[in-house]
């Protein structure tokens, strides 16, 4: 068996995190106000109506579309990373699972709400369920989106039984209903062979489905945008190029978790330079695919060069949007390629500080997807305002975008302050293992 103070010290290390702090207090503080703020906008919205946006009658999707189009990219990392990554047997992306979860489920919870801010009367929410019909790719993207939260708060959920039994167990100056919760979300854990049993083969059934629901809740996404025949956005490819930008997302989007946990909460032991080095890695390999596709993008109809084809082109090259294209291309694919070649750069700071750029350029990404292409409409723009003819997002709209960004943070921060942010129970298990070998 494990030496018992070896594994109260591991205990206690990975329990440390889960107590009210002045820090918390302050960050919470932070950003309830600014969640505030940017609420007030949308009461705005609501009473004045989308004209306080930029969007108008031809760009009709700005920043909110944008928005809904990355909070549902960075939810696929769950899949990933648990999925993927834990059925073929990857050992050292477990302590990492319950991160990419808990980002997943907060990014694919608030996707459903980014929805509602790009509508004029979000009272009709109602009627896409009574009345959507099969043949139109919004039910089929509300589906998907539903099925799979419930799957990702069932495969954070189930690891998680037996940590809150450690939870209950340990943290006895806990308010008492913090450890009331723990107990009946145990579920009488008492780590038998048939429980353990029991929780494994769920997570891998689970762990199996979330697969095709993942592909199909990005799919379903791009396939809003491909169903047309807009130049920009006429194109076949559209499903693979959304999963695969999807992954280099998330991929950052967990490197940045990882770097805050693991100097915030004092888990340099458990989230070590080797696990920043392969997480570093499997972004290199996602951003190659993801290049791969974005060459497609643009070499494809820029060799067929049709006419509305030639058009859009030359605006992202050349034209209005060419600066934030060229940006968003080399600082967040292109140059974290390069860099993270490297073993060097592959370090925490280093690391982290190219997640961020990668991070960002994925938004703005996904806004030189949406944008430019609806200012380029195959019937000529006349007789209209001038901001019709061009989009600019208005503070209004900034807002509101921003509003879903802090609200995810908010779940972020809340579940891992109630929770173990790296598996208590497994990592005990994954320490017994080479004493009972060397036993035999």
């Amino acid at each position: 068996m494990l030496d018992q103070l070896k594994s109260d010290t591991i205990t206690s290390d990975l329990l440390r995190h889960i107590r009210l702090n002045k820090a918390f207090i302050i960050w919470m503080g932070v950003l309830g106000i600014s969640f505030l703020v940017c609420i007030y906008a949308y009461t705005i919205q609501l009473r004045d109506g989308l004209g306080v946006a930029g969007i108008r009658d031809y760009v009709s999707w700005g920043l909110y579309i944008s928005n809904f189009v990355f909070f549902v990219a960075v939810s696929l990392i769950g899949m990933l990373m648990t999925a993927v990554l834990g059925l073929i047997g990857i050992k050292w992306a477990s302590p990492l699972a319950r991160i990419a979860e808990i980002i997943a489920l907060a990014f694919a919870s608030v996707a459903g709400l980014v929805i509602i801010s790009d509508m004029g009367r979000p009272d009709r929410l109602l009627y896409v369920f009574i009345h959507g019909r099969v043949q139109s790719p919004i039910v089929w993207d509300i589906t998907v989106v539903t099925i799979y939260i419930i799957i990702s708060l069932l495969l954070l959920y189930l690891p998680l039984i037996p940590d809150f039994k450690i939870c209950y167990d340990k943290l006895e100056k806990a308010p008492k209903i913090q450890r009331t919760i723990y107990k009946i979300l145990s579920l009488n854990w008492n780590n038998t062979p048939e429980q353990q049993k029991i929780i494994k083969n769920s997570i891998r059934v689970l762990a199996i489905l979330i697969i095709p629901v993942a592909f199909g809740i990005h799919t379903v996404t791009s396939w809003l945008f491909a169903n047309t025949s807009r130049a920009g956005w006429d194109s076949t490819i559209f499903g693979p190029y959304f999963v695969s930008g999807a992954f280099v997302a998330g991929c950052a989007a967990v490197i940045i978790a990882m770097y805050f946990y693991r100097y915030n909460y004092k888990l340099k032991d458990y989230i070590t330079d080797m696990h920043f080095d392969k997480m570093a890695k499997l972004l290199v390999l996602v951003s190659l695919v993801y290049l791969y596709f974005n060459l497609n993008e643009f070499m494809v109809p820029g060799y067929k060069m049709k006419k509305f084809d030639a058009i859009h082109l030359n605006e992202l090259f050349t034209g209005a949007h060419a600066l934030l294209f060229w940006s968003t291309q080399l600082l967040g694919l292109v140059l974290p390629i390069i860099i993270l070649l490297f073993k060097q750069m592959r370090k925490p700071l280093p690391v982290m500080v190219v997640s961020i750029f990668v991070l960002v350029g994925a938004w703005f990404k996904r806004y030189i997807i949406v944008v430019p292409t609806q200012e380029h409409p195959y019937l000529p723009i006349q007789n209209v305002p001038l901001n019709f003819k061009f989009y600019t997002p208005t503070l209004i709209e900034i807002l509101i975008t921003i509003a879903p960004i802090l609200l995810a943070i908010i779940i972020i921060t809340i579940l891992s302050k109630v929770i173990p942010i790296i598996p208590i129970h497994e990592t005990l298990e994954e320490l017994e293992e080479p004493e009972k070998v060397g036993n035999k």
